[in-house]
């Protein structure tokens, strides 16, 4: 892997961690025109052969450091020889079109392309997440290409879902803690798909989980987890997701938990969990 300045990602930081190496990266995304930034957990096992890749996106207000310094994914990702990538959560720069609230704009892009200005110039995360991310993952590190997974925390996990929805076949299981499963019924994805796509719902139902599912789409296994002292309950509906897996015939595993909140407290509790679970059907 070259870092010199010809390079199209440049180091940031490094750490090393479990054997392995914790590093983030900036690179200039075509996609969203601008400056993106990622972290990559490299495990052990990927200095002497090529790992499976799962991909973490994360929720409102985060960028690529919550989950990297909170979350506590690298000693089960090293254990398991999982590289784990995450991305940030939207586009960012004072270019970028934005506004003054928490859960829109910079921090909360959505996972999706969006269509309406000045949006649509920027915020073209489903392209970059699916797309132009893991091709510059694949050019720079030791990954498996055909042994991808995918998971996330609220945004992330609707991110997540809806992803693994609209690429069936991509990949091998799918995870969330606390998802937003309808984002068209709650106040951040009406409040989101209004600018990002417009007012019709019926475009809505591309990119909300739930909608994606009653219109005929699939996932692989998915494992979810919900603290049911959750101070974001109303808007995340896991009963709705429960209800259309189990009519879709989806394999979900539903597990809630007496207790837990929102927060990395709560994600880093399952985190080893999930991780262990992915490498099963990464692995298997």
């Amino acid at each position: 892997m070259s870092n010199d300045n010809n390079s199209p990602i440049e180091l940031l930081e490094e750490r090393h961690s479990h054997g392995g190496l914790q590093q983030v990266y900036s690179h200039f995304s075509e996609a969203c025109q601008c400056k993106m930034t990622f972290a990559i957990f490299l495990p052990p096992q990927a200095k002497t052969g090529n790992c499976p890749t799962l991909t973490y996106l994360s929720g409102l207000t985060c960028s690529h450091a919550n989950v990297m310094e909170k979350g506590e994914y690298r000693a089960a990702a090293a254990e398991h020889g999982i590289i784990i990538v995450c991305p940030d959560t939207s586009p960012r720069g004072d270019d970028v079109a934005d506004e003054e609230v928490y859960y829109f704009g910079t921090g909360a892009g959505f996972y999706l392309n969006a269509t309406q200005a000045p949006y649509a110039a920027n915020y073209q995360m489903e392209r970059y997440i699916t797309d132009e991310l893991p091709k510059l993952i694949s050019q720079h590190f030791a990954v498996s290409d055909s042994k991808e997974s995918i998971f996330g925390h609220s945004m992330g996990g609707h991110g997540a879902m809806t992803l693994a929805l609209k690429n069936p076949g991509r990949y091998k299981s799918v995870s969330a803690f606390a998802p937003i499963a309808t984002p068209n019924q709650s106040e951040w994805g009406r409040n989101a798909f209004t600018k990002f796509l417009g007012a019709d719902e019926k475009v809505w139902r591309t990119v909300d989980t739930v909608s994606l599912l009653e219109d005929g789409a699939t996932l692989p296994d998915t494992l979810v987890d919900q603290g049911l002292d959750d101070e974001f309950l109303p808007n995340l509906n896991p009963e709705a997701l429960e209800a259309a897996c189990a009519k879709a015939g989806v394999n979900l595993t539903l597990r809630r938990h007496e207790g837990y909140d929102h927060s990395y407290y709560f994600i880093s509790t399952f985190m080893a969990d999930h991780i262990g679970w992915h490498a099963k059907r990464l692995n298997g």
